[in-house]
C-alpha cells in the first residue's frame, strides 16, 4: 500500500461502519482509536482482509496518509474534539484537512474552522445522518467549512453517501464554517418534530379511535404508499408488528420515557436566538422532557381523573382525517426548519442551496421521504421562496387538509389526548395566515408599563408613538 486515502479516528459502531463503507468503495482507510485494543479488534475482526491500515498512535496514523492528509474524527461532541484537534495539529502540515463527522454544535464548528485555518490547514464539519445502517450502506452527508478542502474530499463523500433514484448523491457542499453542522442540526430538529407527530397520531388511534397494534400497523403501511411515504412511517409500521414473548405488541411493554442527545434542544435554542417561531419542533423537545417526568405524571394522573368518553365517530373517516392532519403538520415542521436555515444564512453569510439540501435529505437520513422531492421542486421553481406555505403545491395540500386537520386537533382536545406538535402547527398556520393579530394590544401593554412606543396603522412604518396611558385613562 502506498498510503491511505483517509484516516478515521473513533471506532464506535458509526466509525467502524463508515470505514467499511469507504473501503467497499475502493478507498484505503487508516484507523485509530484512543483505546488501542479497539484498533486491533476491528482490523482483525470486521476489517480483516480489507484495505484498512491499523495505527496505534496519532503520529502513526498521520504518517500512513497520502497528501493532502485527510483525518476524519468520529468522536463525542464537545471538548474532546478540541483536545483532538490540538493533538493532530502537532503532526499535520499546511493544506491538510481535519474533518469532524460527529454531532457538534455549529457554533463550535464556526470557531474551529477559523482556528484551524489560522494554522494554515483546512477544516470540515460534516453532518452525517442515517444511523449505524446508513453509515454502512450510505448516509446523508452535509459538509461545510473550508471550501478549499471540498475538492479533496468530494470523491470520497459522494462515493459513500446514499443516492436518489437517478443516482444523484445525497451529499453536496453546504457552505462556509458551521453551515454543514447547522443544516444537520435543523435536520435533527425536524426529526424530533416528525417523530412526535407520528407518536401523536399513534396516541389518537390507540386511545381515542380504539385501534389495535395490528390495525395500526396496517394503517402505517398504507400511509407509506401515500404522500407520507418515509423512513419514519415505514419503521413505525414495522415496530407495531413486533410481538413480545406473550404474543402482545412489544411496543405496549416499553416505558413511556423518551431519551434525547441534545440536537433538538440546540435547534429550539437557535430558533429563539434567531427570532424564528419554531413552535412545532420546540413542542416536540418539550414533550420529551415531559415524558421524563414519569413518576410525577403517574401521581398527577391519579389526582386528576379523566373521564373517558367512547369514540362514536366513523373510524375510517377519523383515520383519514388523521393522515391529512399529519401531512399538514409535517409541512409546517419543514416550513419552520427552512425559515431557520434562511435566517441563519443571512446572519452568517452562508449561500445555502435550499433545493439541494432537500435532495441531500432525500436518501440515507432519518427524515428521508418522498415529500422532500416536493420541497426541492418548490425551491428549484423559486430559489427566493420565503415560506413553503406560499408555494403552489404546498398551498394546495394545506387547503385540502385543513378541515381534517382542525377536526383531528378538536378530537384530541375533546378526548383529553395531548397533541402539542399538531396543535402548535395549526396555531402557527392560523397565525401566519392572519392579516391582523392581537399584538396591537400587546404593544400597547408594553408602552403602558415601559414606554416602549408603538407604530400606528394610519402612518408609515418606522414612525413611533408613545401614550401616557395613566393620563389618558383619567380623561
Amino acid at each position: 500500500m502506498t498510503g491511505a486515502d483517509i484516516g478515521l479516528i473513533g471506532l464506535a459502531v458509526m466509525g467502524e461502519n463508515l470505514v467499511l463503507n469507504m473501503e467497499s468503495k475502493g478507498f484505503t482507510v487508516a484507523v485509530y482509536n484512543r483505546t488501542i485494543s479497539k484498533v486491533d479488534e476491528f482490523t482483525e475482526g470486521r476489517g480483516k482482509g480489507k484495505n484498512i491500515i491499523a495505527a496505534h498512535s496519532l503520529e502513526e496514523l498521520v504518517g500512513k496518509l497520502k497528501r493532502p492528509r485527510k483525518v476524519m474524527m468520529m468522536i463525542k461532541a464537545g471538548s474532546a474534539v478540541d483536545d483532538l484537534i490540538e493533538q493532530l495539529l502537532d503532526f499535520l502540515d499546511e493544506r491538510d484537512i481535519i474533518i469532524d463527522g460527529g454531532n457538534s454544535n455549529f457554533e463550535d464548528t464556526v470557531r474551529r474552522t477559523a482556528y484551524v485555518q489560522e494554522k494554515g490547514l483546512y477544516y470540515i464539519g460534516t453532518g452525517v445522518s442515517g444511523g449505524e445502517e446508513g453509515a454502512l450502506r450510505g448516509p446523508s452527508m452535509m459538509p461545510g467549512g473550508s471550501v478549499e478542502a471540498w475538492k479533496d474530499v468530494k470523491d470520497i463523500f459522494q462515493s459513500i453517501c446514499a443516492k436518489v433514484e437517478d443516482g444523484t448523491p445525497c451529499c453536496d457542499w453546504v457552505g462556509e464554517n458551521g453551515a454543514g453542522h447547522f443544516v444537520k442540526m435543523v435536520h435533527n430538529g425536524i426529526e424530533y418534530g416528525d417523530m412526535e407527530l407520528i407518536c401523536e397520531a399513534y396516541h389518537l388511534m390507540r386511545d381515542v379511535i380504539g385501534l389495535s397494534a395490528n390495525e395500526m400497523q396496517d394503517i402505517f403501511r398504507n400511509w407509506n404508499q401515500t404522500e407520507l411515504d418515509s423512513y419514519l412511517i415505514e419503521i413505525t409500521g414495522d415496530i407495531l408488528g413486533v410481538k413480545d414473548s406473550d404474543g402482545t405488541a412489544l411496543v405496549d411493554h416499553i416505558l413511556d420515557v423518551a431519551g434525547q442527545k441534545g440536537t433538538g434542544k440546540w435547534t429550539a435554542i437557535s430558533s429563539l436566538q434567531e427570532g424564528v417561531p419554531l413552535t412545532l419542533i420546540t413542542e416536540a423537545v418539550f414533550q420529551r422532557y415531559l415524558s421524563a417526568q414519569k413518576e410525577e405524571r403517574t401521581v398527577a394522573a391519579k389526582s386528576y381523573v379523566k373521564v373517558k368518553t367512547d369514540f362514536k365517530g366513523d373510524r375510517k373517516e377519523a383515520v383519514d382525517n388523521l393522515r391529512k392532519a399529519l401531512l399538514a403538520s409535517k409541512i409546517i415542521s419543514y416550513t419552520q426548519g427552512y425559515l431557520l436555515m434562511r435566517n441563519a444564512a443571512d446572519k452568517y453569510g452562508w449561500k445555502l442551496n435550499y433545493g439541494a439540501i432537500a435532495l441531500m435529505w432525500r436518501g440515507g437520513c432519518i427524515i428521508r421521504s418522498t415529500f422532500l422531492g416536493k420541497i426541492k421542486e418548490a425551491y428549484d421553481t423559486n430559489p427566493q421562496l420565503s415560506n413553503l406555505l406560499l408555494s403552489p403545491y404546498f398551498h394546495q395540500v394545506i387547503e385540502e387538509c385543513l378541515d381534517a386537520w382542525r377536526k383531528t386537533v378538536g378530537l384530541a382536545v375533546a378526548h383529553a389526548v395531548p397533541v402539542p406538535a399538531m396543535a402548535a402547527a395549526l396555531s402557527y398556520f392560523d397565525g401566519y395566515t392572519s392579516d391582523i393579530l392581537p399584538a396591537n394590544l400587546l404593544q400597547a401593554q408594553r408602552d403602558y408599563f415601559g414606554a416602549h412606543t408603538y407604530e400606528r396603522t394610519d402612518c408609515k412604518r418606522g414612525k413611533f408613538f408613545h401614550t401616557n396611558w395613566l393620563e389618558a385613562k383619567e380623561k
